[in-house]
C-alpha cells in the first residue's frame, strides 16, 4: 500500500499537467515535435522531445526513429543518449522496432556496451536485434562475442538469417568455427544465398583454403557477380593467380560483367605472374571506370612489377587522385626497377602535394637509396622519418639501411646498426647481412650471419648452399659434408633455378636441368650459338659463382644452362624484333648471367628486363639499370 502512495505521488505533476493540456493541446505538441524530427532541425527537435516528456506524452516511434536518424547523421552522441533517456522515462517502454534502432545508433557511434546494454534491457528481441549485435561484434574484429551472441540466440529459438551468418563468418579466425558455421547454414537451409556463400568463400580464402572456397562455389547451380567476385578474388589473394585467371575466363563466357572488385582481383594475378599482356586485356576493361582510384592503383602496381615503366608512368600521370598507396607504389616500383633518382623526385612531389608518407612509404625511399648505393641520403631519411613524420622504423626500414650500409663496405656499422635494432632481427635481416658479407668477401662475419639465418629459418636451403660454399672458398671440405648431411638428414633441397616467359599469352618455364620444354632442343642450340658468338667478343664464365666442389668444365656447364639464359634464347626465337624480352625468375640472378645479359641485350640489339626476387634489372644496349650494384 506505501509503494502505491508512492508511484501516485510520482504519478501527481505528470497526471497534474495532463489534466490542465486539452485533447488539442496535445495533439499540437505531437505535430510540432513530429514536424521537427522529420525536418531534421535537432535543436528544435530536442526541445520539443523535453515539452513532451513534461506532460507525460510519447510520439509513434517512426517519429523516434526520424529523430535518431537525425542523431547519427550529425554524429550527436549527446543527444542521442537524451532520447533515450526520454524514451525509457518513468517506465516507459519503446517498441521493438525503435529499440532496435536505438541499438543500431549506439552502434554506428561505435559504443558497444551501450548498444548492448540496450540490447540486455529489451524483454523481446528478434532476429534484426541478434544480428545487429553480433554484426557490430564482427566487425569490430570480437569474434568470439559474436560466436557466443550466435550461441545465445539459437538457444532462444531465434533463427539466424542470411545477415547473422554472412556477418558472424567474415570475423571467423579458426577453420573450426567456420566448419561449425558451414553446418548451421546447410541445416538452415540457407546456403543457396548469394551473400551467405559469398561470406563463406571470402572466409575459406581468408584462411588460406582457396580449394574449400571453390568446392562452395561449384555447388551453385546459377552464378552471381557478388559470388564471382569472390572466389576470383580468393584465389588472387592466396597467390593461385593462374587459377585466378581461368576462374575470370569462366566468368566471361558465363556472361557476366567484370565489376571493379574482379578487375582488382585479376590485375593482382597478372602482377604475380608477371604477365603484362594480359594484364593490358584487363586494362581495356578498366578504361568505363576511367578515374577509380584503387584500379588506377592496382594498374600502376601491375605495370611496375611487369617492369613496364613507361605504361605505369602514364597512368600515374593521368590520374587526378593519387592518395599515399599511390605514391608509395610509383616511389616502391621506379627503386626496384632501378630508377632510384627519379623515385626519390617522386617522392619530393608527394611532400609537396601534401600527402603525409607512411611507413611503406619511406620503405620505398630507403630501398631507392639502397639500390642506388646513396649512402648519405639513406641516414637522412632513415634519422629524420619519426621526426618529420612520426614513423618509428620497423625491420624492413633496418633491413634497407643494412643493405646500403653493407654495399657501401660499412660492414662494421651495418652491424653495430643490426644490434641497435629495438625490435629483434629476424632472418630476413640477417639474410641481408650475409649477402652484404658476400659482396665485400668478409666471410668470417658471413659466416656467422649465415648461422644466424639457419637458426631463425632451419629450413632455408638457399642459406645452407652459401654457408657451404664458404667453406669450399675455404677448402673446409669436412664442413662442407657437415653442412650437406644436415640438409640431407631435414630433407632440404635447393631450389632449382627457373625462369617465365610470356609469349602469345602464353606462359613457357624453364628449368636447368629439365628437357620437358617442346623446344629445349633449339632453344639450347640458339643459346649455343650466342654463347659462341659472345666468347668471340670477350665473354668468359665467372665460375666463382657455382658451388665450388664442381669441377671446371661442370662448373661452365652448369652456368651455360641457368634458366634465364635458356628463356632469352627461347624469347630471341619466338619474339619479334623490337618486342622488350620480359622474364621472370624464382633466384637472384648471379653474377656471370648479369654480364652475360648485358652482352646479350648489346650484341642482339634488344631490350630484355628481368624480375628476380629482390629487384628488377633493365638491359639495353650493354647496361643495365641497376648499374651493377645490386
Amino acid at each position: 500500500m506505501k509503494s502505491l502512495t508512492t508511484k501516485l505521488k510520482l504519478l501527481r505533476p505528470v497526471l497534474t499537467s495532463l489534466c490542465s493540456y486539452s485533447s488539442t493541446d496535445q495533439t499540437l505538441l505531437l505535430n510540432e515535435f513530429t514536424r521537427f524530427c522529420y525536418q531534421r532541425d535537432l535543436p528544435k527537435a530536442l526541445r520539443a522531445m523535453d515539452t513532451l516528456q513534461s506532460h507525460g506524452l510519447w510520439a509513434d516511434s517512426a517519429t523516434y526513429s526520424e529523430l535518431i536518424k537525425c542523431c547519427m547523421s550529425h554524429r550527436a552522441v549527446h543527444e542521442g543518449n537524451l532520447v533515450r533517456r526520454h524514451l525509457y522515462f518513468n517506465g516507459h517502454q519503446p517498441m521493438l522496432f525503435l529499440a532496435n534502432v536505438l541499438i543500431n545508433m549506439y552502434v554506428k557511434f561505435n559504443l558497444l556496451t551501450d548498444a548492448h546494454n540496450v540490447f540486455d534491457e529489451m524483454p523481446l528481441r528478434n532476429v534484426v536485434s541478434w544480428t545487429t549485435m553480433i554484426s557490430a561484434y564482427s566487425r569490430s574484429k570480437q569474434q568470439q562475442k559474436a560466436l557466443e551472441l550466435l550461441v545465445s540466440m539459437l538457444r532462444e529459438g531465434v533463427r539466424p538469417n542470411v545477415y547473422t551468418y554472412s556477418s558472424v563468418l567474415r570475423s571467423c579466425k579458426e577453420m573450426s568455427d567456420v566448419r561449425m558455421l558451414h553446418c548451421g547454414i546447410i541445416k538452415e537451409g540457407l546456403e543457396s544465398d548469394v551473400f551467405v556463400r559469398s561470406a563463406l568463400i571470402d572466409v575459406f580464402a581468408k584462411l588460406g583454403e582457396p580449394e574449400d572456397a571453390l568446392s562452395v562455389f561449384d555447388e551453385m547451380v546459377t552464378g552471381d557477380a557478388i559470388v564471382w567476385n569472390s572466389i576470383i578474388g580468393g584465389f588472387a589473394q592466396n597467390s593461385k593467380n593462374d587459377e585466378a585467371l581461368k576462374l575470370f575466363k569462366r566468368m566471361k563466357i558465363a556472361g557476366f560483367t567484370a565489376e571493379q572488385a574482379t578487375l582488382t582481383s585479376v590485375l593482382r594475378a597478372c602482377t604475380g605472374l608477371t604477365l603484362l599482356e594480359l594484364g593490358m586485356q584487363a586494362h581495356v576493361h578498366i578504361v568505363k571506370y576511367d578515374q577509380d582510384l584503387i584500379l588506377n592503383n592496382a594498374l600502376v602496381d601491375m605495370y611496375c612489377k611487369c617492369g613496364s615503366l613507361e605504361d605505369a608512368r602514364r597512368v600515374f600521370n593521368g590520374m587526378k587522385e593519387r592518395d599515399v598507396i599511390t605514391w608509395s607504389t610509383m616511389i616502391s616500383g621506379l627503386a626496384q626497377n632501378g630508377y632510384s633518382q627519379e623515385a626519390l623526385k617522386v617522392f619530393e612531389s608527394m611532400k609537396a602535394s601534401g600527402t603525409k608518407p607512411n611507413y611503406i612509404t619511406i620503405v620505398g625511399v630507403l630501398f631507392a637509396c639502397s639500390h642506388a648505393g646513396l649512402l648519405e641520403d639513406g641516414w637522412y631519411y632513415f634519422r629524420s622519418m619519426k621526426k618529420l613524420y612520426g614513423i618509428v622504423p620497423v625491420r624492413e626500414h633496418y633491413g634497407c639501411m643494412i643493405d646500403l650500409l653493407g654495399k657501401a663496405g660499412k660492414l662494421e656499422d651495418a652491424v653495430k646498426l643490426l644490434n641497435e635494432m629495438e625490435c629483434e632481427p629476424d632472418a630476413v635481416t640477417w639474410r641481408t647481412l650475409l649477402g652484404a658479407c658476400r659482396v665485400q668477401g668478409n666471410m668470417v662475419l658471413a659466416e656467422y650471419a649465415a648461422k644466424k639465418v639457419i637458426e631463425l629459418d632451419p629450413d632455408d636451403a638457399g642459406t645452407y648452399t652459401v654457408l657451404s660454399n664458404i667453406y669450399a672458398n675455404s677448402q673446409k671440405w669436412d664442413s662442407v659434408e657437415e653442412i650437406r648431411t644436415r640438409m640431407r638428414d631435414r630433407g632440404i633441397k635447393k631450389e632449382p633455378g627457373c625462369s617465365w616467359i610470356e609469349v602469345n599469352k602464353k606462359i613457357h618455364a624453364f628449368i636447368i636441368g629439365d628437357e620437358s620444354h617442346p623446344l629445349i632442343v633449339e632453344v639450347k642450340e640458339k643459346l649455343k650459338q650466342l654463347i659462341d658468338r659472345m666468347i668471340g667478343i670477350g665473354y668468359v664464365p665467372e665460375t666463382n659463382f657455382v658451388l665450388q666442389d664442381l669441377e671446371g668444365e661442370q662448373m661452365e656447364d652448369s652456368l651455360r644452362h641457368h634458366s634465364e639464359k635458356l628463356a632469352l634464347a627461347f624469347g630471341l626465337m619466338t619474339l619479334p624484333l623490337g618486342k622488350v624480352i620480359r622474364i621472370r625468375k624464382n633466384l637472384r640472378i648471379c653474377g656471370d648471367c648479369h654480364v652475360f645479359f648485358k652482352l646479350a641485350s648489346k650484341l642482339e640489339n634488344r631490350s630484355v628486363v628481368i624480375r628476380d626476387p629482390i629487384r628488377y634489372h633493365h638491359f639495353e644496349d650493354g647496361k643495365c639499370s641497376c648499374g651493377d650494384y645490386w
